[in-house]
């Protein structure tokens, strides 16, 4: 099992190598056919203070005055050992300034997924558990309240309720953990709306099995229902949206930075852009790729052992098949001993 295992993860990994190598190669390719000329644009700007001297040693650096192939050749080189080059504005090295401008973006995203869990997992479970004279329908219309109201609207009001009415956070330093927080949660909400869909189709599914009406027989508790039988046969669904909304939050998170105006990645997008630094735009297209293919691969990885349907093939493939879930296959167990 251990080595169907092993070459089902190098298969996987193996995979998302070859998707990470094509996006940067995709993005070289997007990037080279941009109209304008970034020597003159850029370094022959008379505001960037560079010397002739400095002109020279990046355009050799970039073989900016070589044929495509060959840039393409030198930059996936220097890619595939870690080097993002320089950047053409500030002469400074790419990775620098991608790290410096990553970590307030991840701590939003983090923030945001950690809201968006939180909220998806409980609006699941009241759909399950609250009942229907309790709001048990208002529930259910969640989600598509939320996936229907954008971002940077949720945003604006959460500014509007708690910047400038309560004065909980100020918008010249929205860095404080209350400007995290809040910022999360716009960004969080529409994407707790596809985890929260999921998870309640999920949950619906299960409550329909007869383990689980036997359960409830036996008069066990909602929440030990819901952790010890329900969530992990729910959990395979769910992971893969988890997996589908992270490049959503990469995305999410650049406009809600612009909207709170924090400081990250998305500031030194809108820079990059504007001065069309192609070293710092192909670094960080590729690092959301990474990013991606990096979740996806853990999520792809945690099938088999989310789920005991999922079988791996001799192949090292992955597939489903029709045997009892562990939660039915216990709880079966636990009756035939009383």
């Amino acid at each position: 099992m251990l080595r169907t295992y092993g070459r089902f993860a190098l298969r996987r990994t193996g995979q998302a190598i070859i998707v990470v190598l094509l996006a940067y190669l995709f993005t070289f390719a997007v990037i080279s056919v941009l109209p304008g000329d970034p020597i003159t644009t850029t370094l022959r700007n008379p505001d960037n203070g560079f010397t002739e001297d400095d002109i020279a040693r990046i355009v050799a650096f970039y073989g900016l005055d070589q044929p495509w192939w060959v840039q393409l050749g030198s930059s996936l080189g220097r890619f595939v050992v870690g080097d993002l080059g320089v950047s053409l504005r500030s002469n400074l090295p790419v990775a620098t300034l991608v790290l410096d401008a990553l970590g307030s973006t991840l701590a939003l995203a983090a923030a945001a997924l950690a809201v968006a869990v939180v909220l998806a997992v409980a609006i699941a479970y009241g759909t399950q558990f609250v009942p229907a004279r309790f709001g048990q329908g208002v529930l259910r219309s969640l989600p598509s309240l939320f996936l229907s109201v954008p971002n940077f609207v949720i945003g604006l009001l959460l500014i509007h309720v708690f910047a400038f009415g309560l004065g909980l956070f100020s918008m010249i330093d929205t860095e404080t953990p209350w400007g995290t927080f809040f910022a999360a949660v716009a960004l969080g909400i529409p994407v707790s709306a596809q985890l929260a869909e999921v998870l309640i189709s999920s949950l619906d599914h299960e409550s329909r099995q007869e383990y689980v009406a036997v359960a409830r027989s036996r008069g066990l508790r909602s929440g030990a229902l819901f952790l010890r039988h329900l969530a992990k046969p729910s959990a395979l669904p769910s992971v893969t949206v988890l997996a589908l909304i992270v490049g959503e939050l990469l995305g999410g998170a650049l406009i809600t930075e612009a909207i709170f105006g924090r400081v990250g990645v998305g500031t030194l997008v809108q820079s990059a852009v504007a001065g069309q630094d192609l070293p710092v735009l192909q670094a960080v297209v590729s690092l959301a790729a990474v990013v991606f293919v990096v979740v996806n691969l853990v999520a792809d990885l945690a099938y088999p052992l989310l789920d005991p349907r999922v079988s791996i093939a001799s192949r090292g493939r992955a597939r489903i098949t029709p045997t009892p879930s562990d939660a039915a296959s216990s709880l079966r167990e636990e009756v035939s001993v009383v």
